[in-house]
C-alpha cells in the first residue's frame, strides 16, 4: 500500500498517469457495465460508475478525472438502452443527474486540491531555500581542519530551528560559533538569523574572542530590545559556544555563554572542556555585565573536537534515559568527522525512536597536519591537562 500510495503521489505531482493507473477506473466502467447486463432484473448497477472518476481522481488531474466521469456517463446510458430499456424514466434521468453532480464535484475537488498542491510545494520550496541559505552547510576542509555537522529539526516540515552554527576563516584561523536560541518556531529563526549574520560580520574583524563575545551580546542585546510579539513571551536569549583554532598552534581557545561544553576526543578518551569562568548567556549582558574568559586547551593533530547543543544530550528513550553523548562519542573516537558525525545522527535518532523533542546540532572537528614550531605558546597548557578539576574524562 505504500509502494501504491508514492506512485500516485508522483503521478498526481508530474501530471502524467501510467496507462496501468487508467486501466483501473477502465476496467471497473467495463466490468460494472457487463454485470449489469447479466444481473437479474430489479438488481441495477449503473450508480456504482461513480467510483471510477472518484478513483482516477486519487491520481490523475482534473482533466482526466472530468473525462473519466463523461466516459462513466456513457456507459450509464448504454446501460439504459439495454432491455429492459430505461432510458427516458425519471428512475434512469436521476441516476444521470447523480453521475454528473458526483463527477462534477469530484472534478472541481481535485482541481482545488490540485492547486492546493502546487501552492504548498512553491512555499516549502522558498522555505527550505531561505533555510539553507541561513543555515550553510559546512565544508568539510576548512584550512587545516576537517569538519562535519548535523542538524536536526524538532519541528516537522522544517529544516532548522532554532539551534545555529557557523564557521568563519580569519587570517590566522577558524572560528566556529554552535548556539541555542531559547524557543521555537519562527522567532527562534528570526534570532538565529541574527546572531549568525553578527557572527559572520565580526570574526574575521575582531581580533580578540572577548571583544567578538561583547559584540554579539550587544547586537543580540539590541535586537532583542525591539519591540516585537516576543514581548509576550517573557525574557529571551541565546546561549553560546564560540572556538577559535590557530592555524600555527596546537591548541583551541573557547568562550563559553552558557552552552553545553564542548567534548574532546583524543587516544579513545574524551574530555569535557569545561570553562573555568563561563558567561551568561547572549542577549543578558545589558543586566549582567560579563567578563568573558577565554579558557585555552591543546588541540592536537588527530583530535576532534565536537560541538554540541543541549538537545543531543537531553534527548530522551522511551524509558527516559538521556542521550550519553561522551559514552557513545568514544568509540568512534578512530572515525574521521563525517564518519562519526553519521554514526551520531543514526544513533541518536535510534535513541529517541525517530522523532527528538528538541532541536539539535552537532559539530566534529579535526586538526589534519601538526602546525608548524613556533617555540612555546603563551597561554597554552601542556599536551595533558594538569588540572583534572576543570576538565572530566571518561
Amino acid at each position: 500500500m505504500r509502494l501504491l500510495g508514492q506512485v500516485f503521489t508522483h503521478r498526481q505531482h508530474s501530471g502524467h498517469p501510467s496507462i496501468a493507473l487508467l486501466a483501473v477506473p477502465l476496467g471497473l466502467i467495463l466490468a460494472i457495465t457487463l454485470a449489469d447486463a447479466f444481473s437479474p432484473r430489479g438488481v441495477p448497477l449503473g450508480p456504482l460508475l461513480i467510483v471510477a472518476p472518484a478513483i482516477t481522481a486519487s491520481f490523475a488531474g482534473p482533466v482526466l478525472t472530468a473525462a473519466m466521469g463523461v466516459v462513466a456517463v456513457g456507459a450509464l446510458f448504454s446501460i439504459g438502452l439495454t432491455p429492459p430499456i430505461l432510458l427516458g424514466t425519471l428512475y434512469f434521468d436521476s441516476q444521470v443527474i447523480s453521475l454528473l453532480a458526483v463527477s462534477a464535484f469530484v472534478t472541481v475537488f481535485r482541481y482545488l486540491q490540485g492547486r492546493h498542491s502546487r501552492e504548498l510545494t512553491q512555499v516549502r520550496t522558498v522555505s527550505e531555500t531561505t533555510q539553507r541559505v541561513l543555515l550553510r552547510p559546512l565544508p568539510q576542509r576548512i584550512g587545516p581542519l576537517r569538519v562535519a555537522s548535523v542538524y536536526l529539526a524538532a519541528q516537522e516540515q522544517s529544516l532548522i530551528g532554532g539551534d545555529l552554527y557557523a564557521a568563519v576563516r580569519t587570517p590566522y584561523g577558524t572560528r566556529l560559533i554552535i548556539g541555542d536560541v531559547m524557543g521555537k518556531g519562527l522567532p527562534a529563526i528570526g534570532d538565529a538569523a541574527l546572531l549568525l549574520s553578527a557572527f559572520r560580520e565580526a570574526a574575521h574583524r575582531e581580533a580578540t574572542l572577548p571583544d567578538l563575545m561583547a559584540y554579539l551580546d550587544h547586537s543580540v542585546c539590541w535586537h532583542l530590545a525591539e519591540p516585537t510579539e516576543r514581548d509576550q513571551l517573557g525574557e529571551c536569549f541565546i546561549t553560546a559556544a564560540v572556538v577559535d583554532i590557530p592555524d600555527e598552534h596546537p591548541m583551541v581557545r573557547m568562550v563559553i555563554c552558557g552552552h553545553p561544553p564542548p567534548l574532546l576526543l583524543r587516544d579513545w578518551q574524551v574530555t569535557t572542556l569545561r570553562a573555568t569562568r563561563p558567561a551568561p548567556p547572549l542577549g543578558l549582558g545589558e543586566v549582567t555585565r560579563p567578563d568573558y574568559h577565554v579558557d585555552t586547551f591543546t588541540f592536537e593533530p588527530r583530535d576532534v573536537l565536537i560541538l554540541h547543543t543541549d538537545g543531543v544530550t537531553e534527548a530522551r528513550d522511551a524509558q527516559g534515559a538521556f542521550y550519553p553523548l561522551a559514552e557513545r562519542a568514544a568509540s568512534w573516537a578512530h572515525h574521521k568527522p563525517s564518519a562519526l558525525i553519521s554514526h551520531l545522527r543514526a544513533d541518536l535518532l535510534a535513541h529517541v525512536g525517530g522523532h527528538l523533542a528538541d532541536d539539535a546540532a552537532v559539530i566534529a572537528v579535526q586538526r589534519t597536519f601538526p602546525p608548524a614550531p613556533t617555540g612555546t605558546i603563551e597561554g597554552a597548557p601542556p599536551s595533558r591537562p594538569t588540572d583534572e578539576g576543570d576538565q572530566d574524562r571518561l
